[in-house]
């Protein structure tokens, strides 16, 4: 059956998601399009496709146990020198972030991936551009500030063309319906799916 590539994220809604993908490729990043605006609690895995019920079911799991709660991102940060990487800083909410990648990726589950480093919830605006490309983004967001309240996280494949498409969407039993859309997210179109990341 082959390997796909999954991640699992928590989706910057709009009008929010949009707009910070849209100053991602102005700053030269040129994978931002097909990232949509996201919180990773899974990072890139290649898994054998035959596992795919088991991982929907696992997330479909840990979603129903688990609770709404704030999410807050307020100016910028960076992963430099170790990786070329500028984010906005999630500054309410990591708590939650923590705990749900913790739980997707439980060693007794089927989502098992070992972190590079340790967990940092953030939101990726440039990854991979030049040093003074990254200064620039580091600058332009550093009064950057958006909230809402996170309701459920999204399952995402990456196709041959390194776009992330949504596979599915999945709400925590007791907060909002859905996942918030983001406008013109490559994933929603290829997926043909109704309302949502280095």
């Amino acid at each position: 059956m082959g390997t796909v590539t999954l991640g699992v994220s928590i989706a910057v809604p709009e009008p929010y998601g949009s707009r910070l993908q849209q100053l991602r490729a102005g700053f030269g990043d040129a994978a931002a399009h097909g990232i949509p605006t996201h919180v990773t609690l899974v990072p890139p895995t290649e898994v054998e496709a035959d596992r795919l019920p088991g991982i929907r079911a696992h997330l479909g799991a840990v979603a129903a146990a688990s609770r709404a709660f704030r999410m807050r991102l307020e100016g910028t940060g960076t992963f430099r020198p170790l990786s070329p990487v500028v984010f906005v800083q999630v500054v309410e909410g990591a708590e939650g972030c923590t705990r749900l990648q913790s739980e997707v990726r439980d060693p007794s589950g089927p989502l098992v991936r070992e972190l590079a480093f340790p967990y940092h919830p953030h939101v990726t605006v440039a990854h991979g551009i030049s040093e003074e490309a990254m200064d620039v983004a580091f600058t332009a967001l550093a009064e950057y500030a958006a909230e809402w309240v996170c309701g459920g996280f999204a399952l995402y494949e990456q196709g041959s063309d390194g776009v992330w498409r949504k596979l599915r969407e999945y709400p925590f039993g007791t907060g909002p319906a859905g996942v918030p859309a983001q406008q013109g997210s490559p994933a929603d179109e290829a997926a043909g799916s109704t309302a949502l990341p280095s």
